[in-house]
């Protein structure tokens, strides 16, 4: 029976690759990527010479039935996004859903992802969290912010680096400057950042620090404001 594979793949440093992702890529008739030339780069690291399709936010809509199609005659197909695990603020969901409703298998391989070991670097509580991905830009984006005011659990969010100093400041305005938050900058990269302290504090370190590169914040949830306000401050690289 032919299966959809997705297929995780480094977020920055490529020994994150696993033995079984080379595998597969290597095996299976097509693989989707989200850019063919950032992928391609990948593929030639591994050797991995598999025909690429271009699968990505602007025309998954329109790819998804051709697909199920190739699926349903035979074909095994491996879904890779740019970085990390498909469909995690990434393409993927749509064709996941697709492949469920038609009875055409999914397996996806465990592998990297950004938002867990910025969760366990934060130091911030993780029995209990909530993903949040990236915020809506603008239409809704109050209201999403007044529910996480909230929130007792860890948060965790994706912020593009031009939008952080602002996103901070919209903390102070919604969660308080004491929240602790942890701000991981470039996980598995050479210049793997993790600025933890109150919104505050890194927000003053960001203001002085132009940031850079892929960024994941996680923040404290309510209840932890509860406790006495002392800071731990840490920029770590």
């Amino acid at each position: 029976m032919s299966k959809l594979y997705i297929v995780p793949t480094p977020i920055g440093n490529l020994e994150d690759m696993t033995f079984r992702a080379i595998r597969i890529l290597k095996e299976v008739d097509l693989i989707l990527a989200e850019d063919t030339r950032t992928s391609g780069k990948l593929l030639k690291h591994f050797e991995i010479g598999t025909h690429m399709y271009s699968h990505h936010m602007h025309n998954e809509h329109k790819t998804v039935e051709n697909l199920i199609s190739r699926l349903k005659a035979g074909e095994n197909i491996a879904l890779i996004s740019d970085a990390g695990t498909p469909a995690i603020s990434d393409p993927g969901f749509l064709l996941t859903r697709a492949c469920v409703e038609n009875g055409v298998e999914v397996e996806c391989l465990p592998g990297a992802t950004a938002f867990v070991p910025a969760l366990v670097n934060s130091g911030l509580p993780n029995d209990k969290f909530i993903f949040e991905g990236f915020l809506p830009d603008k239409k809704g984006k109050q209201t999403r912010y007044l529910a996480l005011a909230e929130e007792t659990r860890t948060m965790i969010l994706y912020v593009s680096p031009h939008k952080l100093l602002k996103t901070l400041a919209e903390f102070i305005t919604y969660f308080g400057e004491d929240r602790p938050i942890c701000v991981c900058r470039e996980l598995s990269k050479l210049h793997e950042e993790n600025v933890r302290g109150t919104v505050r504090e890194v927000l003053t370190h960001f203001e002085k620090i132009a940031p850079r590169g892929e960024i994941v914040v996680v923040v404290g949830g309510k209840s932890i404001t509860k406790e006495p306000k002392k800071s731990k401050f840490s920029p770590e690289e």
